[in-house]
C-alpha cells in the first residue's frame, strides 16, 4: 500500500519546522493542507513557510490562487492527488502538513459533491440579507435546521452556500453531506503534535505580535487594494475570513482600534486552535506526540521518526 504521512495539530504548535526536518530526513517534499496558504500575497498572516524554508524543502499547494478567487475543497483534492501520485512514482513518501480539518477529511474520508456556484442566486441572497439582516440564517433554520445548527449566524459565506445547495439541488446540504466521495487511496500515517495549552496560547500571542512587527497591517492593506481592484461582488470572500486579515481590515475601516484588533486576533486564534484539537481528537488513528517544553524542531523530528516512522516506511 502506498503511504502518505500527515503532520497534524493546532495552529502555532510547530508543525511547519518539524515537517521540514522530517522531509529532509526522508528526502521528500511537503504538501500544505492549509486553506489560507493557498492565497498569493497573504504571507505574514497565514504563517507561510519562509522563502528560505521553501528552498530547503519543496512545498506544494502554496500561492496557487489569488485572494479574490474561489477554490473549493474538491479542487484542492484533485490537485493534491496529482502531486501525491507524482511523488510516489518518484519513490518519495509525501508529507502533508496543516490544520484545515476539511481538507484532511476530504483526503482521508471523502467529501460531498455539491453544485457549482450560482452567482446570480448569491447576489440575490446578499441583497436580501442587506435589506433585512439575519433573514438568511432564519431561512436556513427553516429549510435545513441541521445545517443551521452547525453554522455561526454571522458566517454569511457558509449560510449562502447551504441555501444555494438547497435551491439548486432541491435537497438539504446536511443530507448531501452524508453521501461522500471516496477517499484518496493511500495508507495514511497520522502524526499529531500537541503542547500544553498555556504554552500553546503563549506561542500564539508571540506569533501575533511577530506578525505585526513583520508588517501584517501593510500586507492586509495590499490585499484589500488588490481585491477592490479585481472583484466587484459583495459576497464575502473566503480569503478575508482568515483570522488576522478580518480583524486588521476592521481596524483599517475604523471599526475599532488597533489594540482591539490585536486582542480579537489573539482570542480568535486561541479559539480556532481549540476547535482544531477537538476536530482531530475524534480521529483515533492519530498518534499524538506531546512537544511541550521542546523547541528544537530537528530533535522533535528525530524522535518522531524513531518512534513512529522508521518501521512504517
Amino acid at each position: 500500500m502506498r503511504k502518505v504521512i500527515l503532520i497534524l495539530g493546532p495552529t502555532a504548535v510547530g508543525k511547519t519546522s518539524v515537517a521540514i526536518e522530517l522531509a529532509k530526513t526522508l528526502k521528500t517534499e511537503i504538501i500544505s493542507s492549509d486553506s489560507m496558504q493557498i492565497y498569493r500575497y497573504m504571507d505574514i498572516g497565514t504563517a507561510k513557510p519562509t522563502p528560505e524554508q521553501r528552498q530547503e524543502v519543496t512545498h506544494h499547494m502554496i500561492d496557487i490562487v489569488n485572494p479574490w478567487e474561489y477554490f473549493s475543497t474538491g479542487q484542492y483534492i484533485e490537485k493534491v492527488k496529482e502531486i501525491i501520485e507524482k511523488l510516489i512514482n518518484e519513490g518519495k513518501t509525501p508529507i502533508v502538513v496543516g490544520g484545515t480539518g476539511l481538507y484532511l477529511k476530504a483526503m482521508t474520508e471523502g467529501i460531498f459533491r455539491g453544485p457549482s456556484a450560482d452567482w446570480q442566486l448569491r447576489k440575490k441572497l446578499i441583497e436580501e440579507e442587506k435589506s433585512q439582516p439575519g433573514t438568511l440564517y432564519n431561512l436556513l433554520k427553516e429549510l435545513d435546521p441541521v445545517a443551521a445548527a452547525k453554522i455561526y449566524p454571522a458566517d454569511l459565506r457558509r449560510i449562502i452556500r447551504a441555501l444555494e445547495v438547497f435551491f439548486k439541488e432541491k435537497r438539504k446540504i446536511s443530507e448531501l453531506q452524508l453521501a461522500l466521495t471516496k477517499p484518496l487511496p493511500y495508507e495514511y500515517i497520522k502524526i499529531g503534535l500537541i503542547r500544553d495549552r498555556k504554552e500553546l496560547y503563549s506561542l500564539i500571542e508571540k506569533r501575533v505580535d511577530q506578525m505585526l512587527e513583520e508588517g501584517l497591517i501593510e500586507e492586509v492593506r495590499k490585499v484589500l487594494t488588490l481585491i477592490k481592484k479585481n472583484v466587484k461582488t459583495e459576497i464575502p470572500l473566503p480569503a478575508l475570513q482568515a483570522i488576522g486579515y478580518k480583524e486588521i481590515a476592521g481596524y483599517i475601516a475604523d471599526m475599532y482600534s488597533l489594540e482591539e484588533a490585536v486582542r480579537l486576533i489573539k482570542k480568535r486564534t486561541k479559539t480556532y486552535a481549540k476547535r482544531q484539537f477537538t476536530w482531530f481528537k475524534k480521529d483515533k488513528d492519530i498518534k499524538w506526540f506531546d512537544i511541550t517544553n521542546k523547541s528544537n524542531p530537528k530533535e522533535i523530528a528525530e524522535e518522531i521518526y524513531l518512534l513512529h516512522l522508521v518501521y512504517q516506511i
